[in-house]
């Protein structure tokens, strides 16, 4: 029987570590979320934050831009944030609206407040290895395998996605911790035969059954980091499920496994900003 991730649990360990540190700090650590438009899942996503954020006694802002806000309307909210003392980390949540370009919004960002890392600052350090802020759901997976006690060191690493937020990232991580790590995507000529070589397995697509669980092999880590809503209202991971999956030896479920760690790790990166910041002062 697979031994489960299980992200809530951690996230509660991770929380009642931070707790004491906010507690020690001159002031609360201040986080602000830029919400542009109403996106459902972005709505639920922010408030999940928001009531992680208020359990550990942090100061926590929400700045609602409408739908139709212009890239300028949000560049110029960002500017505020930036020149807020009181405010530690800024998060823009994804996706944002047509009109505005993603890459302008995340790197107008202070690397000092990027406290979802994807400033492209913040990405070299990371790639070199000497990290500021680690994007929160890469950092929150590998938190899950060390809690574990799953190898890494000389293993076989299959992450299934390539997106700047979590497949590249992971990658990285994987790699530092001297994993052999191989990255799939679109024009992956033989997935199947790349995800029956993992180990270590880490899904991030964004879209149900995009990898079979009959692939997966035993004994493997599978770390299934999507989080998918079909028409009926249950959430689905990004692997099918399969009977072959009761044959791995670690398995995240889903919901409750890497969702959960995604928002301990934004706190986790805003306390640390806050220390950071009030040390420097």
């Amino acid at each position: 029987m697979a031994i489960l991730l299980d992200g809530r649990a951690l996230a509660r360990t991770i929380a009642q570590g931070l707790a004491p540190r906010v507690a020690a700090l001159p002031r609360a650590p201040g986080l602000a979320v830029v919400l542009v438009g109403s996106d459902p899942a972005s709505v639920v996503y922010v408030r999940l934050k928001a009531r992680a954020a208020e359990g550990l006694g942090l100061h926590h802002r929400q700045v609602d831009l409408p739908e139709r806000a212009s890239e300028a309307e949000v560049l110029a909210t960002v500017d505020a944030l930036n020149a807020d003392p009181s405010v530690d980390g800024i998060l823009v949540q994804l996706p944002l609206p047509t009109q505005v370009r993603r890459e302008a919004v995340l790197d107008r960002v202070d690397p000092s407040k990027d406290v979802d890392g994807f400033h492209p600052e913040n990405t070299g350090r990371l790639t070199q290895g000497r990290p500021r802020f680690v994007p929160c759901t890469p950092r929150g997976i590998l938190a899950l395998l060390d809690h574990h006690d799953v190898p890494l060191s000389g293993r076989r690493a299959v992450v299934v996605g390539r997106s700047p937020i979590v497949g590249r990232p992971v990658a990285a991580l994987l790699d530092q911790r001297n994993a052999t790590v191989t990255v799939c995507h679109t024009r992956t000529a033989d997935l199947e035969a790349e995800v029956r070589r993992a180990e270590i397995l880490v899904v991030a697509v964004g879209r149900p059954d995009a990898v079979p669980g009959a692939w997966v092999p035993p004994g493997a880590a599978v770390v299934d980091a999507g989080t998918n809503r079909l028409p009926d209202g249950r959430l689905v991971g990004d692997i099918a499920p399969h009977p072959a999956l009761e044959a791995v030896g670690w398995i995240t479920p889903t919901p409750g496994g890497v969702g959960p760690m995604t928002i301990a790790m934004l706190m986790a990166n805003t306390v640390e900003s806050a220390e950071l910041r009030l040390a420097a002062r």
